[in-house]
């Protein structure tokens, strides 16, 4: 019998980490620079491990295998098969993240074997005057973006919002970005850990090496051409999932909850559960699993009633 699943967190040691992934989220590790936590994992050699119940020490992949459409829902089984959709992270940048941006499907599968990265981001928390870069600040060409890539002058051109608790983005493929010192937040994603890196900034690590930049394989998978709508606006009625962002990857819904409401999965997919403040109970068949800040849990598509129950919690409900 298939229950809420929660997972083993995967932590990243990264050059730009810091440790609010430990001091806020409760991650506890002895890394010095947490960067990530890979909550729901299906990337090649991160794979997740069930961390509760009687499929303990399991993990998603043989999960995958095992239950298949009961896991994923029969449309999610038919197109990816025992390959899980989506990842899932808490990412704290303690110093800024490097220029980027990912390629599409089809420019990822014929050169790495991986789905494209189309993603989202919602903001945990922020320092004062922290920023996310994401797009440019004015209309751009191939020749002018080389032209200040070139000439050490990128940071110019790139548009850089100032962010707050709850700010959300989507970032499409194609489009530059990167998350700013001082911002933690939540990550969805399809599953591929491919980044194209163009500017890091100039810094090197302990050895005094800089980090690689992927500038030729960059140019080919940017999109100048995109509007700047990548800001989500959303409502947040209490205890109604509200809609934030939908697209071919995955759908995802603010969820403010002040009391017992009960839901129902229509959608024939697995849905996952981000608790991003306070703490909720979720209860199935008469069972219960709790959710606490900056923890995540995976229901299985043939969960289809449950209840959720808290004083006060906001959760990220995320579903294919």
């Amino acid at each position: 019998m298939l229950y809420p699943l929660k997972f083993n967190p995967i932590l990243k040691d990264k050059i730009w980490g810091g440790q609010k992934l430990k001091s806020l989220l409760n991650k506890e590790n002895n890394l010095p620079n947490v960067g990530e936590s890979w909550e729901v994992s299906d990337v090649e050699g991160d794979t997740s491990i069930v961390s509760n119940g009687s499929l303990k020490g399991k993990s998603l992949k043989e999960l995958l295998e095992t239950y298949q459409a009961d896991l994923i829902g029969e449309k999610n089984y038919e197109a990816f098969g025992n390959k899980f959709p989506l990842l899932i992270k808490f990412i704290d940048a303690k110093e800024d993240l490097s220029i980027q941006l990912h390629p599409n499907d089809e420019l990822a599968a014929k050169r790495h074997n991986s789905f494209g990265k189309t993603e989202m981001w919602y903001v945990m928390q922020a320092d004062d005057d922290s920023n996310l870069i994401v797009g440019f600040n004015q209309d751009m060409t191939s020749e002018k973006y080389l032209e200040h890539l070139e000439s050490k002058t990128l940071t110019k051109i790139l548009n850089f919002d100032k962010v707050k608790t709850g700010d959300t983005y989507f970032i499409e493929v194609g489009r530059v970005h990167a998350i700013g010192a001082g911002v933690m937040l939540a990550e969805i994603q399809q599953t591929s850990d491919i980044t194209y890196r163009v500017y890091d900034w100039d810094r090197v690590d302990d050895e005094g090496n800089e980090r690689e930049l992927h500038n030729d394989l960059a140019i080919d998978a940017f999109d100048f051409n995109m509007p700047d709508n990548f800001r989500v606006n959303y409502s947040k009625t209490i205890n109604e999932s509200n809609e934030m962002v939908s697209c071919p990857y995955f759908t995802t819904s603010y969820l403010e909850v002040s009391k017992t409401i009960c839901k129902t999965n229509a959608h024939d997919s697995f849905l996952i559960y981000l608790c991003v403040d306070g703490e909720a109970e979720i209860v199935v068949n008469g069972k219960s699993e709790y959710l606490k800040k900056g923890q995540t849990v995976l229901l299985p598509a043939a969960i289809k009633n449950y209840q959720i129950t808290s004083k006060k919690a906001t959760l990220l409900e995320v579903y294919v």
